[in-house]
């Protein structure tokens, strides 16, 4: 008896990639339409996956340059330009044999993406460091010094020490370990991408924490950045304790 088209459907969309070419080849003798579209769809995938893998190889050309070095880690940034909350610092060690895929510049990817790919991440990196710099530290001492801050905190906090870091353009004062910036260099290395990913998720958490405590400013939605309704909120309540007060002056 023939399968149901509905349940060869399922088998199709719940295979991993991976294993498609062998259910391809179950069914390819099959005429009916329902079928042949599936396998039609399996096709793309598959093309869509060798794509994706091509991709990130390239993306590891500078791990691979770098590979004597031993622990290659990645160093990014996100929250530089928000007038509320902290800027946030993520320092990631891949393994040499890291096979994740769709790691790119977080802003390349939806919130879901970066999701999944946080736990995949924090699940198969060597290891993960974080850092933190406030509202009030970056009055004290602007924005690109507690972000250099930041950094140095991430790479303090990583378990195991890094032999060099690939850093997003950036040099930072006062670490020993040898750098190289390397421009846009979250959508060009896969250790700095991945870097960009666990501190993009982290701050856009601890928003939607803060959103919370002042509902009225919209953090969750907007983290923070200069969105109308966030601009409308603190002209008409003023600053909340996690301003930046030398970001609001023209507020």
């Amino acid at each position: 008896m023939e399968e149901k088209i509905g349940v060869i459907k399922d088998i199709f969309a719940n295979a991993p990639v991976e294993k498609l070419s062998v259910i391809i080849e179950k069914y390819k003798s099959d005429t009916r339409a329902g079928v042949k579209k599936e396998i039609e769809k399996a096709y793309k995938k598959i093309a869509a996956w060798e794509k994706e893998k091509e991709r990130i190889d390239g993306l590891w050309k500078y791990e691979r340059e770098y590979a004597s070095y031993g622990y290659v880690c990645g160093i990014d940034e996100v929250g530089r330009g928000p007038l509320a909350g902290p800027v946030v610092a993520g320092a990631v060690i891949l393994p040499k044999d890291c096979d994740i895929l769709y790691i790119n510049d977080s802003k390349k990817l939806s919130e879901k993406k970066r999701e999944e790919l946080y736990d995949i991440i924090m699940e198969k990196a060597v290891a993960v460091g974080l850092g933190y710099a406030s509202p009030q530290r970056i009055d004290e001492i602007n924005i690109l010094q507690a972000t250099y801050e930041a950094m140095r905190e991430a790479i303090r906090n990583l378990t195991v020490s890094p032999d060099i870091l690939l850093n997003d353009a950036v040099t930072i004062p006062e670490v020993t370990v040898k750098q190289i910036p390397i421009i846009k260099g979250d959508a060009k290395s896969v250790s700095i991408g991945a870097a960009s990913i666990i501190a993009k998720v982290t701050r856009d958490r601890l928003m939607v924490e803060y959103d919370k405590v002042f509902p009225e400013y919209g953090f969750a939605s907007n983290k923070g950045y200069g969105a109308a309704l966030h601009i409308e909120a603190l002209k008409k309540y003023g600053p909340t304790p996690i301003h930046r007060r030398t970001f609001i002056k023209n507020f």
